[in-house]
């Protein structure tokens, strides 16, 4: 029974009795999967960057992502994906507009 063997490593992805998967192994079964399944030719590190622009984009907390991707700081994260930070400087921008406008003026007239 595979139970008294498997190593409890706390693995993300191990091999069917718990061990490590070397990194090469790993890679080289992505890349045949991508292209089983016919979709444009993507790194495993792409996901990583497609993850993290994801979170940013919907507002996620950057220190969130920071500690998910296993950055030392913050400083890491938002220099890395800073792309996505000038769409967001534009919506921040408008909501501080709107909150301004709609704020209660009574006191102006």
């Amino acid at each position: 029974m595979l139970a008294d063997e498997y190593l409890q490593y706390d693995l993300v992805v191990c091999t069917k009795n718990g061990n490590w998967v070397h990194p090469n192994n790993f890679r080289r079964a992505f890349k045949v999967t991508v292209q089983q399944l016919g979709i444009p030719e993507i790194r495993l590190h792409d996901l990583r960057h497609t993850h993290a622009t994801f979170l940013m984009a919907n507002k996620v907390n950057p220190k969130i992502i920071q500690e998910r991707l296993g950055h030392k700081n913050v400083t890491v994260t938002l220099n890395t994906y800073s792309h996505v930070l000038p769409s967001m400087q534009l919506e921040a921008a408008g909501t501080f507009d709107e909150l301004f406008k709609s704020s209660d003026h009574s006191g102006d007239q």
